[in-house]
C-alpha cells in the first residue's frame, strides 16, 4: 500500500492531517501554538481578540484614513509583547519572560500581517531598529532600550539615504567630531526610514568627518523627539509612517556610539539578516488571510449555472495557490530551525535567510494573484479585505534591496551547496524549546561566506522516494548539477545578471524543495499534499528552463539543456481531487468579525 502521510518524528498543530487544508491556513479563532507557553499563547490570543474586537470595517478604515496606530502600539504594550519577545536574555534584567525567541517573534509576525501590513510594519521597522543596539557593548544603550520596550515603545533603523537607498558602502550622514574631544554633530538625511515620527531610540548609520573607508563608520542612537532631530514627511502613502527625517548639528555623545569602524558595518548587515527574516512571515499572513476571504467568496457564487469553484480552470487555481502557500509555510518554518541553531562554525542559515526574504514573498505575490485571478473584481471592492492584500503583498519582495539582491546572494553559496557538501553535517532537530537565540547578536564580522558548507541536500528527498513528483524533481535538480559542470556560465555570463537571475532560479528550487522536504517528514505532511507541491515546482523548473533557453547569452549547450530538461509533472486525477478537497474545505471556514 503506497504511504499517505510523512512520518512525523515531532508532530505539532502546524498540520492537521483530515482538516481543511490540512490545518496549515492559520485560522485565528482555532489557532494552536501549543510549543509555546502559556503565557506566550496568552499574548498571541490576546492580540489576535484585540483584532477581532476592532473589526474589518474599523480596520479597513483605518487604512483608508492613514490613521497612524497608536492603538495598536497601546495594546501590544499592555499586553507585553515587544517587551517580551524584543529583549535578548542579557538585557532582560532576570526577567524570565524575556528572551529573543525566532519561533514566537515569527508567529507574532504571521498574525499581525495576518490582519494587516501596518502593524506588522512598525514590529518589523522595531526589530531592525534594536539589531545595532543589542548587537554593540555599550551596556547602557542596551539598558535604555530594554526599559523603552518595557514602556510600550517602538524603534527605527536610520540606514536608508535616499541619494543611496541601503547601500551602506555610501552615507552621507556625517559626524563632525567637537572641538574639545567631547563627542560630535551629526548633519545629515534619512530616508525611508519606518517608525522615524514616533521611534524612542533610532539606530542611525554614518561616518565620521575625515575618516576614509570602513574604519570611519559608524552607528550611533539618536531620539527623535531630540530639537536637532527634523522630521520631514512620511514619503509613502501609506497608514504605516516611514519617514524622512534630517539632523541638524545632532549632538552625539560617546555614549551614544553602538559601534564604530568595520564593527558599524558588521552590525548594519547582521541587522538586515536577523530582521529581514521577517518579510517572509509577513507575505505569509497576507496570503492567508487573502485565502480565507477567496475561497469563501468563490464557494458562494453560482454562474452559468455553475458554482465557481465547480470551474476546473477554478480548481486548479486554488490547488495551486493552496500548494504554494502551504510550501512557503513549510519552508519558511523550517529555516527557524536553522536560525536558532546558528553558530560560528554553522551559518548555513546565509542562504536560508534571503531565500525566505526573496523567495517566499515572490510566491506570495503569485499566491495572491492566483486568487484574485478567480475572484476578479471582487478583490477592488473596499469592503474586501482582499483589497488590502492585493496591494500589500507587492511591497514585501521588494523591502530589502529587491529580489536582485537577495538573488546575488543566494548565488554565492550554490557551488558549495552542490559540489563540496559536508557528508557529516547533518540537519538540524526542531528547534521548538522557548528560548533565548542568543548567536543572533554575538556574530561578529560578517564576512567568510566561501567557508560555509552545507550537508547533502539530497538525504533530504531521500524519505520520499516513491512520491512520484518529488521523484521527478530530484531528477531535475540532478541535471542542474550536470549542467553547471559541464557547461558553466562563461566569464561573459558571471557579469549578465540577467542570466544569472534566471539561474538563480532554477537554483533556489532545490534548497527550497530540501526544507520543505525536511519540514514535511517533521510535521507529518500528506503526500498527496507534498506531491501537489511538487508538481508545481515541476512545471516552475521547466518554466525557467525556458527562460534560460530564451536568453541572448546562454550558449548552444545550455540551449541544448534547457530543452532536455522542459517537461510536465506526473498527473495523478485521484491526487488533484483529494488535496483540491480539502482546499475547498476551507471555504466559510474563518471570516473576519464585521
Amino acid at each position: 500500500m503506497e504511504p499517505t502521510q510523512a512520518q512525523a518524528a515531532d508532530p505539532t498543530e502546524m498540520v492537521r492531517p483530515g482538516a481543511p487544508g490540512d490545518g496549515l491556513i492559520l485560522d485565528p479563532n482555532d489557532w494552536r501554538l501549543d510549543h509555546l507557553p502559556e503565557s506566550d499563547r496568552e499574548k498571541l490570543r490576546g492580540i489576535v481578540e484585540w483584532f477581532e474586537q476592532r473589526g474589518k470595517k474599523a480596520l479597513k478604515e483605518a487604512d483608508r484614513n492613514h490613521e497612524w496606530y497608536s492603538d495598536f502600539i497601546d495594546a501590544q504594550a499592555e499586553l507585553g509583547i515587544f517587551r517580551d519577545f524584543l529583549t535578548p536574555e542579557r538585557d532582560s534584567d532576570g526577567d524570565s519572560d524575556r528572551y529573543w525567541d525566532t519561533q514566537r517573534i515569527s508567529a507574532f509576525n504571521e498574525i499581525t500581517a495576518f490582519y494587516g501590513l501596518a502593524y506588522w510594519y512598525t514590529w518589523q521597522v522595531s526589530i531592525l531598529g534594536l539589531g545595532p543596539i543589542f548587537m554593540s557593548d555599550n551596556e547602557a544603550a542596551r539598558a535604555k532600550a530594554a526599559g523603552l520596550l518595557a514602556d510600550g515603545s517602538i524603534f527605527a533603523f536610520g540606514l536608508s539615504e535616499r541619494p543611496h537607498g541601503a547601500d551602506i558602502y555610501s552615507t552621507d550622514m556625517v559626524l563632525t567630531p567637537n572641538e574639545d574631544g567631547s563627542g560630535w554633530t551629526a548633519t545629515g538625511e534619512k530616508y525611508y526610514i519606518g517608525n522615524g515620527n514616533e521611534a524612542g531610540m533610532v539606530s542611525v548609520f554614518g561616518r565620521l568627518e575625515g575618516v576614509e573607508g570602513p574604519e570611519g563608520y559608524v552607528f550611533f542612537a539618536a531620539d527623535s523627539k531630540h530639537p536637532n532631530y527634523e522630521l520631514i514627511r512620511n514619503v509613502v502613502n501609506s497608514q504605516s509612517y516611514v519617514s524622512q527625517f534630517r539632523l541638524n548639528e545632532y549632538p552625539v555623545e560617546v555614549a551614544d556610539v553602538l559601534h564604530t569602524g568595520p564593527a558599524a558595518f558588521d552590525a548594519a548587515l547582521n541587522t538586515v539578516n536577523v530582521g529581514k527574516f521577517n518579510l517572509g512571515f509577513g507575505s505569509i499572513g497576507i496570503c492567508e488571510h487573502a485565502f480565507w476571504e477567496a475561497i469563501t467568496h468563490a464557494d458562494s457564487r453560482v454562474l452559468y449555472g455553475m458554482k465557481v469553484t465547480d470551474f476546473p480552470h477554478v480548481q486548479q487555481a486554488f490547488t495551486d495557490a493552496f500548494a504554494r502557500l502551504a510550501a512557503m509555510k513549510l519552508f519558511a518554518w523550517r529555516a527557524i530551525d536553522y536560525m536558532r541553531t546558528a553558530a560560528p562554525d554553522d551559518r548555513r542559515y546565509l542562504l536560508f535567510d534571503p531565500i525566505t526574504k526573496m523567495k517566499v514573498t515572490s510566491e506570495g505575490e503569485r499566491v495572491v494573484d492566483l486568487l484574485w485571478d478567480v475572484i476578479a473584481a471582487k478583490g477592488f471592492e473596499r469592503d474586501m479585505w482582499f483589497e488590502m492584500a492585493a496591494r500589500d503583498i507587492r511591497a514585501l519582495p521588494k523591502l530589502e534591496g529587491t529580489v536582485h539582491v537577495n538573488m546575488a546572494l543566494v548565488l554565492k553559496f550554490m557551488l558549495a551547496y552542490l559540489f563540496d557538501p559536508d557528508a557529516e553535517l547533518a540537519a538540524p532537530e526542531r528547534q521548538l524549546e522557548p528560548g533565548d537565540d542568543s548567536f543572533l547578536f554575538e556574530q561578529g564580522p560578517a564576512r567568510g561566506l566561501s567557508k560555509i558548507r552545507f550537508g547533502r541536500w539530497e538525504d533530504a528527498f531521500e524519505p520520499f522516494a516513491g512520491v512520484p513528483n518529488v521523484d521527478r524533481f530530484v531528477g531535475l535538480a540532478e541535471s542542474f548539477k550536470e549542467l553547471l559542470a559541464t557547461a558553466p556560465p562563461d566569464e561573459a555570463q558571471q557579469k549578465d545578471l540577467d542570466f544569472l537571475l534566471t539561474l538563480g532560479e532554477l537554483f533556489t528550487l532545490i534548497p527550497y524543495g530540501q526544507l520543505i522536504c525536511e519540514q514535511a517528514a517533521l510535521v507529518g505532511l500528506p503526500l498527496d499534499t507534498l506531491d501537489q507541491i511538487f508538481d508545481v515546482f515541476v512545471r516552475d523548473f521547466s518554466a525557467y528552463a525556458v527562460e534560460l533557453l530564451g536568453k541572448a547569452s546562454s550558449t548552444e549547450a545550455q540551449q541544448d539543456w534547457a530543452r532536455s530538461v522542459i517537461t510536465k509533472p506526473a498527473v495523478d486525477p485521484e491526487r488533484f481531487d483529494a488535496v483540491w478537497a480539502k482546499t475547498r474545505a476551507l471555504a466559510g471556514g474563518y471570516e473576519m468579525r464585521p
